[in-house]
């Protein structure tokens, strides 16, 4: 037999409120910022690539160390706010997809639970379907049209009374 119950560690009701809750804080207070971009906005302005953006420091660093050597067209007030909002965002974005990537595990994991479960239960109903215990053939019934038989899947298992 496979293996089981790979994820048996479940948020309490309790948890799950509160992780909404914080959730939707998050949202709120970062709500005046967020900006939702087209496709198009997104691939006119998003061109700023690694490269561009060691650029973007070194010019930074220069403004910081050397303020002298900058332009005086730029509003370096406004440049240095805008660089700090974007370190501080590369770096909450970097914890929340983190955590993003940590739950989508957990959930990969009670998903695989949930099918292997599911799996057992077709085969259970499958083997009372064949024994004409009542019920249990509309269910194996409405299971079946999930397993569509094609030479590359594996079959389900199939009531005695069905074999050729």
């Amino acid at each position: 037999m496979g293996l089981t119950n790979l994820n048996s560690t479940h948020l309490s009701s309790a948890k799950i409120t509160a992780t909404q809750d914080a959730i939707a804080a998050l949202e709120a207070a970062l709500a005046e910022i967020t900006i939702n971009l087209s496709p198009e906005d997104r691939k006119r302005y998003g061109s700023i690539n690694e490269q561009n953006k060691l650029f973007v420091n070194k010019v930074y660093d220069y403004n910081q160390s050397q303020p002298n050597l900058s332009s005086p067209e730029v509003d370096w007030e406004e440049f240095n706010r805008d660089h700090s909002s974007r370190r501080n965002m590369e770096a909450m974005i970097s914890r929340l997809e983190s955590l993003i990537t940590r739950m989508t595990n957990a959930k990969i994991l009670h998903d695989y639970d949930n099918y292997q479960a599911s799996l057992v239960d077709y085969a259970f109903t499958a083997y009372k379907t064949g024994s004409s215990a009542p019920g249990f053939e509309d269910k194996y019934k409405d299971l079946k049209q999930f397993f569509v038989k094609n030479s590359t899947s594996t079959a389900p298992p199939t009531p005695p009374e069905e074999k050729k």
